[in-house]
């Protein structure tokens, strides 16, 4: 029988209501690849020096099964077949200490093998880790309602922190409800919302995603309440690849109704200065203001 090693509740997180998963046991050994890439550098190292020193310990128990297996060694005991295991299992072998009787041969042998795996899986999962890309899009925390050209229209807000090329930029907006079926039957529904501009040529600093409320749009005619009462999402999807890396990058963002402001406006981040330049000014990337009602 496996035991689970962590029952801690996973959480997932859709509009403004956390779904906790239950029933699902997570085991050490199951996706272990996936938790050495996901987890914090700290965790990371921490948990290759454990594995290290835990190897080490038990090799060095191992030698001192026949304790007159190492030549020289140094200090006597346990404590110097656990430096002549370090020796060993990383291959350095510094020449003082060495192994003088066949079951020490055999021993440090197979524990070569073991340390020339484990080496090339560790400088692995380091070279991932560093090359693995990242995304530096953010998004802006509220999504706004406002009419432009006179129609009413859906707007948020993204940007590239880096400030380098994310060549081929689409984006995906889709809306993520509770629908209710004649027989009573319930399901969450993802309806696809037309963008204005789903591709960004030259996407370096910002992008305003805009979605048109019009007759085809799901949209349509549904108040604010009615969007809060069917636990209504949205969620926006950016890919593209980074011009420095040419790795395929994606981000996504979602937003609960409770963050979407109706009839506001997004505080402008670009401003002169005056001498043929603009500043860019991030600071102000997530302010809304409420529109004047002789524009609304």
């Amino acid at each position: 029988m496996r035991i689970p090693w962590r029952r801690r509740p996973r959480v997932v997180r859709i509009g403004n209501r956390e779904f906790v998963a239950a029933g699902l046991r997570e085991h050490l050994w199951e996706d272990l690849y996936h938790r050495a890439l996901t987890i914090s550098w700290p965790k990371f190292f921490g948990a290759a020096i454990a594995v290290f020193l835990t190897f080490n310990v038990l090799f060095a128990l191992i030698y001192q099964i026949r304790p007159d297996g190492i030549a020289n060694e140094n200090p006597r005991g346990l404590l110097g077949a656990f430096f002549f295991s370090v020796e060993t299992l990383s291959t350095v072998g510094y020449g003082d200490m060495h192994p003088q009787t066949l079951y020490a041969h055999a021993v440090s042998s197979a524990e070569v093998m073991l340390g020339v795996g484990g080496i090339a899986v560790l400088t692995g999962l380091i070279f991932t880790r560093f090359t693995r890309s990242r995304a530096r899009i953010i998004f802006s925390r509220y999504a706004i309602v406002r009419k432009i050209e006179g129609k009413s229209t859906l707007m948020m807000r993204a940007a590239n922190t880096r400030l380098n090329l994310v060549a081929q930029a689409s984006a995906r907006l889709h809306l993520i409800r509770l629908h209710t079926s004649p027989e009573g039957f319930q399901l969450r529904r993802i309806e696809d919302l037309k963008l204005v501009r789903d591709r960004h040529p030259v996407f370096m600093l910002s992008w305003n995603v805009m979605h048109v409320i019009d007759e085809a749009s799901p949209l349509h005619g549904v108040t604010p309440e009615e969007l809060e009462a069917s636990e209504a999402a949205l969620l926006l999807t950016i890919e593209g690849v980074d011009s420095t890396t040419w790795q395929p990058l994606i981000a996504n963002y979602q937003w609960g109704m409770g963050e979407v402001r109706w009839n506001h406006r997004y505080v402008d981040l670009v401003r002169p200065c005056g001498d043929d330049s603009y500043v860019i000014d991030y600071t102000t990337f997530h302010d809304v203001l409420p529109l004047d009602e002789e524009s609304v």
